[in-house]
């Protein structure tokens, strides 16, 4: 099926305070955020018209403004308001909400004190991030030339539209291979995530992920945490080198857009789309389609 592009889309967007007609959402080239990346953002999965997590994404995003160095003119409930106003707005019961922040065109350099601050959300439908068949058999993961930075080398714990430059370069380089997806090691050479979604490994019944020092703690990462404590499956975070790879039995993506990912092949090792993982796809599905004052037990 072939995609709209999205400046060719119709709808309501949220720019500046102001709900506008879709075409109508415009900036101009000449804009820092276009130029040098000053831009951060949230990626977040709505279901039956309630953002999942939406104020710990809210918060998220005033805290990579802060990050960033960029005083956002609105608080994080306001922004919290305005992406509901937004997704009445749409129609839609399902869909994926994009909010972002940039500077703007009233200085042009590195240096932009005075450029101004612009904040947009639209939303519209995005079923699932991968396809139904690579989902039903595991997603194929190649491991990418490009690692995550070092903390004191970018502002890792920011969600900033500058550090995706090589998630994109890594996805890019996967999909020309045939593969789904890439996984990427850390400055350090040991295993950070995915281009865009947190991993996670499976064995003797355990959970076990990289320590997010380099690399945001995603939200759906932590959902999927709390789910497994609940059905006391010990999670373990620790820096997992790429040789313990081979003895991995499962492995799962997750993200906010990915939602849960089983994965059956990361380069040259293979994994099983097992119970556990299964179990992390089904508990996940439930979790974010349950009543937002009925989150305390798994089914």
């Amino acid at each position: 099926m072939a995609i709209i592009p999205f400046d060719q889309r119709e709808g309501t967007i949220w720019l500046n305070g102001a709900l506008l007609p879709w075409g109508d959402a415009r900036v101009h080239v000449l804009t820092h955020g276009l130029h040098y990346g000053s831009s951060v953002f949230e990626g977040e999965r709505f279901y039956a018209g309630r953002v999942f997590k939406l104020k710990a994404h809210g918060e998220r995003l005033i805290n990579s403004c802060r990050i960033m160095g960029m005083d956002c003119p609105y608080s994080a409930d306001e922004l919290d308001e305005a992406a509901q106003e937004v997704i009445r707005a749409s129609g839609l019961s399902d869909g994926y909400l994009r909010r972002v922040i940039w500077r703007g065109s009233g200085m042009m350099g590195v240096a932009a004190q005075d450029s101004g601050l612009n904040v947009a959300m639209a939303s519209w439908e995005w079923p699932s991030y991968f396809t139904p068949d690579a989902l039903e058999a595991g997603l194929r993961l190649t491991i990418s030339d490009w690692r995550r930075p070092p903390p004191d080398c970018a502002p890792t714990q920011a969600k900033a539209a500058g550090l995706y430059m090589i998630c994109t370069l890594s996805k890019h380089a996967a999909e020309q291979a045939g593969y789904d997806d890439a996984l990427m090691f850390d400055h350090r050479g040991l295993v950070a995530e995915a281009t865009g979604a947190n991993v996670f490994f499976v064995k003797d019944g355990a959970l076990h992920t990289p320590d997010p020092d380099c690399f945001l703690n995603g939200i759906t990462r932590q959902t999927v945490m709390e789910l497994a404590q609940r059905r006391q499956i010990r999670v373990i975070e620790r820096a997992i080198s790429p040789e313990e790879l081979e003895g991995f039995e499962q492995c799962f993506l997750t993200g906010s857009a990915a939602e849960v990912c089983p994965v059956s092949q990361i380069g040259p090792y293979r994994f099983d789309v097992g119970d556990i993982t299964k179990q992390m796809v089904r508990d996940y599905h439930d979790e974010v389609r349950r009543p937002a004052g009925d989150r305390s037990v798994v089914a």
